[in-house]
């Protein structure tokens, strides 16, 4: 336990002064143990019209700019600090991925709109929700590591998923705040615990989801998904 409040104390001290990205950064990798890597990010502005929000990868028609790994890959995730102090050191802007699955948080997304009423929608039927991750596109609900066996079972038993709802979990990532992306601003819709972020079970999250999406009287749905 004194180890843990040195460590947090170090960590407090630490964040004076630093960008919001390398803070963010070593906020999930050293206080939540949250594997990251920096995503690819966008290209800067070139000029009068151009909004950079073109990725900075080779793909001219990349889906999603900026917002996935690059070089580094996927693999390199980590929880050290002196790595993701070099990595944002050295790119400060660079977009916050979480490498989702295995002991590391997992996540349930839906378009932003949808995910808006999903959210109402479950606060009114009381299921208690960990973090959400907003961006103008699609919203994340964070969810407890869940294996691909575990997540196939789930979905079997469902007689119909939103076909828009997406899964983050095994080998998969999530862009995390205060990240830019070609989307726009990465943002928390409801933000973590600062010490020990709760996050509520993937299956008790997608029954919700269903239920709450294929409950209307009228046999339709309550969520435009």
């Amino acid at each position: 336990m004194r180890e843990i409040l040195g460590r947090r104390r170090r960590l407090r001290l630490r964040r004076r002064g630093r960008p919001a990205q390398l803070d963010a950064a070593l906020t999930c990798a050293m206080a939540w143990r949250w594997p990251v890597l920096p995503g690819v990010g966008l290209k800067a502005a070139g000029g009068r019209g151009d909004r950079g929000r073109s990725c900075a990868c080779p793909d001219p028609e990349c889906a999603v700019p900026g917002a996935h790994p690059f070089d580094p890959g996927l693999l390199a995730a980590s929880t050290d600090e002196r790595m993701v102090r070099w990595w944002w050191t050295n790119r400060p802007t660079a977009p916050i991925l979480l490498a989702t699955g295995g002991r590391a948080p997992c996540a349930l997304s839906l378009p932003a709109v949808a995910a808006a009423r999903a959210l109402v929608e479950l606060d009114r039927m009381g299921v208690r929700l960990g973090p959400v991750v907003a961006t103008p596109t699609r919203w994340s609900l964070m969810v407890a590591p869940y294996s691909l066996e575990r997540l196939g079972e789930l979905l079997h038993a469902q007689d119909w998923v939103p076909s828009s709802l997406r899964f983050h979990g095994e080998g998969g990532y999530l862009v995390l705040p205060p990240s830019e992306v070609g989307a726009g601003q990465v943002r928390w819709e409801r933000a973590p615990a600062s010490d020990a972020p709760w996050l509520p079970d993937v299956g008790t999250v997608l029954d919700a989801l269903v239920e709450a999406s294929s409950g209307a009287p009228d046999g339709g749905s309550r969520l435009a998904y």
